[in-house]
């Protein structure tokens, strides 16, 4: 049955659709992310065969961008750069009514090294120039660009619309794992799984901005 709105105007039929299919949505996606993420990890710890095409990729693409280019891409992943640009977002969203949202983005990018180190010394993973070395799987400077634009875009989208921030962030996290693997820095697999990894925390942090805005209206 339709309730009455404010002013005895008509409301919405209950329940007021949307956010569980949202919820649902971002369950699914964050377990598709997880599983193939554990795919790749599989492959990378049994030396499966995904690792020859990726391989393959990188032998094709390493060094064919001069060596300035993709190092100065792949400087945008790291710590110094990267974390900045998000505390600031966070602070800004923070003095701005949404703790909540920044709270979670300072989590998810505190995270980021609890969840890479590990994996690092498990997998043990050689680099494409530095076969004698490990520790390359999955890319930390990936994960760290991807959760710190990506989760400046978030807290800043409320305030500066969605197209810009999300473009930043787009540009920014592209650049660093374009240049990581360019440079022959990290596999391609090194990159897409660290984005996979990230994924859901970013969800989480999307969340919490949302239930934010809900709070307030």
């Amino acid at each position: 049955m339709r309730q009455p709105g404010p002013g005895g105007r008509p409301g919405t039929i209950p329940p007021v659709p949307g956010r569980p299919a949202t919820l649902l949505g971002e369950f699914a996606a964050s377990a598709l992310c997880a599983l193939l993420f554990a795919l790749i990890t599989w492959q990378v710890l049994v030396q499966g065969p995904l690792l020859s095409w990726d391989a393959r990729l990188s032998a094709a693409l390493v060094r064919t961008v001069p060596d300035a280019v993709t190092e100065t891409l792949s400087d945008l992943g790291n710590v110094p750069v990267a974390l900045p640009v998000l505390l600031l977002a966070a602070l800004y969203a923070a003095r701005r009514g949404n703790r909540r949202g920044a709270a979670a983005a300072v989590v998810a990018i505190a995270l980021v090294p609890a969840l890479v180190v590990p994996l690092k010394e498990w997998t043990a993973r050689p680099g494409p120039l530095e076969p004698w070395a490990a520790g390359y799987f999955p890319s930390g400077h990936t994960a760290t660009a991807f959760v710190a634009y990506a989760g400046a875009a978030l807290l800043l989208r409320p305030y500066a619309g969605r197209v810009w921030p999300a473009a930043a962030a787009l540009v920014l996290t592209g650049g660093t794992a374009v240049g990581l693997v360019l440079r022959g820095f990290h596999w391609p697999l090194d990159v897409l799984a660290s984005l996979l990894m990230c994924a859901p925390l970013l969800l989480a942090v999307r969340r919490s901005c949302r239930s934010t805005r809900r709070s307030s209206g």
